[in-house]
């Protein structure tokens, strides 16, 4: 008898955990699915590591529908956002979708904002991530020490072609174009003053917030794509992260100016539409979960704000 009851205990406790609902579920369930943007020498999946760590699956676990572009490690905006666009047409032909919340970082943000000009009836919303929304003084320096035309930017491009050439072979996409110098030029204050005469959507005009919505005519419909932004303002943040000390070094670009950053980007610059927040105590590259999730402990966890984000997304209607 007492073995009976034992066994029902089990039997009654391992359908009580079958029928447990999961934490949370539902959470980060959206209107339309989100479509992942990463940027300059980035990748989907690199060596079994994901460009934006453990993201996709921490979106996913509570109900969200997510994907992960791939597009150029190097290019040009106006590139990157005609590939993320095939992507889009490409999801939207094999699971029927209508549109897309289209989270970019760093160049991601640029790119995911061409394809919402262009292409406004596939992009329900753009989310900058730490993202290059009016050009990088790193870029500005850069392309100062080597000019176009000169054996240095000669030099520069070959050497960053081949990166992303070894990246890209390594991931599977050798057939993308890579052109360093385009995704240089672009990343440059120049460059994005340029860029955003036409595709400015949601940028501000001053250091502070952008327009929440925008309306885009296509076809003579008129579409809203929705913007926000969030971004850090901080460099080292993890001693055991080997990449913080290069993110210093690339800061020392902002020495003099007072500008707040990311180690690569201004705060200034990563604002776009509703700004959540502007200064996460987070590199550049924390906010995409860091090098394999190392990131500033003391700080809000990136897989979280991406989570947050999602549910102010479903909240939305999008």
């Amino acid at each position: 008898m007492k073995k009976l009851l034992s066994l029902s205990a089990i039997a009654l406790a391992s359908s009580l955990m079958i029928a447990a609902p999961v934490a949370n579920a539902g959470y980060t369930t959206t209107k339309y699915p989100v479509l992942l943007v990463h940027g300059i020498l980035g990748f989907k999946n690199f060596m079994g590591a994901d460009y934006f760590y453990q993201i996709p699956s921490s979106l996913s676990s509570e109900g969200a529908k997510v994907h992960v572009a791939t597009v150029s490690a190097v290019g040009s905006n106006e590139l990157r956002g005609e590939q993320l666009i095939n992507e889009m047409l490409t999801l939207k032909a094999i699971n029927g979708y209508a549109k897309f919340n289209l989270i970019g970082h760093s160049q991601g943000s640029p790119t995911a904002r061409y394809a919402a000009k262009v292409r406004p009836d596939l992009v329900a919303s753009v989310t900058s991530v730490n993202g290059v929304n009016k050009g990088s003084r790193v870029a500005d320096i850069v392309r100062k020490v080597a000019p176009a035309n000169t054996v240095t930017s000669a030099v520069f491009g070959f050497v960053a072609d081949g990166l992303a050439a070894f990246l890209t072979f390594a991931y599977g996409t050798p057939n993308l174009d890579q052109n360093s110098l385009n995704a240089l030029d672009s990343l440059t204050t120049n460059g994005l003053t340029k860029f955003n005469a036409t595709y400015g959507g949601g940028v501000p005009s001053a250091c502070g917030e952008g327009a929440y919505s925008v309306n885009y005519v296509k076809n003579n419909v008129t579409y809203p794509v929705k913007y926000y932004s969030w971004g850090g303002a901080r460099q080292l943040t993890n001693v055991l992260d080997p990449l913080d000390a290069g993110i210093k070094l690339l800061s020392s670009a902002f020495l003099f100016t007072g500008d707040a950053n990311d180690g690569l980007v201004s705060t200034c610059s990563q604002r776009l539409g509703k700004v959540i927040r502007a200064d996460y105590a987070n590199n550049h590259l924390d906010a995409v979960n860091g090098f394999f999730g190392i990131i500033n402990l003391l700080e809000t966890n990136p897989k979280s704000i991406y989570r947050t984000h999602a549910n102010r997304l479903q909240a939305a209607g999008l």
